[in-house]
């Protein structure tokens, strides 16, 4: 049997949670969000908003974090905050996130969300914190010294799971461990005090690892993403100086082909074939005719998703308002679980 912590034990949950999602979709609260550091991408598509839109729809209350705090665990600066955030409600919107199911707030919008903090920190160990992986990966990769707040990560998404009382997180297998976080404060704060809070479950995103085009992970940083906020001729423009190799016969080999092996894939994606069927369909005319299929593939798939897009950039206006309701749904629900948690420590005066 399969230890309650390992991946499989979370893999059997979560297989077990989407035929729950599918029958009874209310019982659930889902939690979900991004950090504002840039413009959404393909790989953020593909990789999580499409199931958001699916879970939206399916009939699960939804809610979006837009993680302005958590800029600030890796990063020295909030220059462009502002602007990352709008950008990313109209990704959001362009999407199929409906406000009228799906809440889109702001952390720093939340007082009530962010002062769990203190209890939840009460409840951790310095060293459960500091063996958690992102923890020790984001210090690593950033270079810094540990900020308070990079140590306190895994408490802060706790924050942001339980003030909603979410019940299930899409996550990829390397957030394991932040649900695994979460479930403890739960529990703990439960036993110490009163039952407050559920015990979310993992719900395992089961989508492919999307390579950006150079054929390392996608990501803003590496210049290698298509963004959705792209017009067709900067999509063209940023396939056409992606990388390639010297061999002219077009093949799906992503050890051997990364560059060739990534423009496939994301052609792939937005035309529901395989690689190898478009490899094949190619064959010995080129990467330079890859290039040009792959960009049809992709200007087609998101045309509509860029037209939706475009309207939202000029009502900025309604951008906000849809934000600010979010905040104030979110602020409403912090509140409400905020005067429990009080409630149950014993802190009404």
């Amino acid at each position: 049997m399969p230890n309650v912590g390992s991946y499989e034990a979370s893999l059997e949950r979560s297989e077990a949670l989407k035929e729950q999602l599918a029958k009874n979709p209310q019982q659930f609260r889902m939690l979900t969000g991004d950090r504002p550091t840039g413009r959404l991408h393909m790989g953020h598509y593909f990789g999580t908003i499409r199931e958001r839109v699916n879970l939206q729809n399916l009939g699960v209350p939804t809610m979006i974090l837009i993680a302005d705090y958590q800029v600030i665990t890796d990063r020295d600066t909030t220059e462009h905050i502002q602007d990352n955030v709008y950008n990313m409600v109209m990704d959001y919107l362009a999407c199929g996130i409906d406000p009228a199911k799906t809440s889109i707030y702001t952390h720093s919008s939340v007082p009530a969300c962010n002062q769990l903090m203190l209890p939840f920190l009460s409840l951790m160990s310095e060293s459960e914190l500091q063996r958690n992986p992102t923890v020790k990966a984001e210090m690593e990769a950033s270079g810094h010294a540990l900020t308070g707040l990079l140590l306190t990560y895994p408490v802060h998404q706790a924050c942001d799971i339980l003030f909603c009382k979410g019940n299930i997180v899409p996550v990829g297998r390397d957030q394991l461990p932040h649900i695994e976080a979460t479930r403890l404060i739960a529990r703990r704060f439960n036993e110490r005090y009163a039952p407050v809070f559920p015990e979310p479950e993992a719900l395992l995103n089961d989508a492919p690892a999307i390579p950006g085009l150079d054929g390392r992970k996608m990501s803003k940083s590496y210049g290698n993403a298509i963004s959705l906020s792209f017009t067709a001729e900067e999509t063209a423009k940023r396939i056409k100086k992606s990388p390639t190799d010297s061999e002219r016969v077009i093949t799906f080999d992503p050890e051997n082909r990364p560059g060739v092996s990534a423009l496939l894939t994301t052609a792939a994606l937005c035309t529901g074939r395989t690689e190898e069927e478009i490899a094949a369909e190619i064959g010995a005319a080129g990467s330079g005719a890859l290039k040009t299929y792959v960009t049809t593939s992709v200007n087609e798939f998101f045309a509509p998703i860029r037209e939706r897009r475009h309207a939202y950039e000029n009502d900025l206006n309604y951008v906000k308002d849809v934000l600010h309701e979010g905040i104030r749904k979110a602020t409403e629900i912090a509140e409400a679980t905020l005067n429990e948690v009080r409630e149950a420590m014993g802190m009404v005066y």
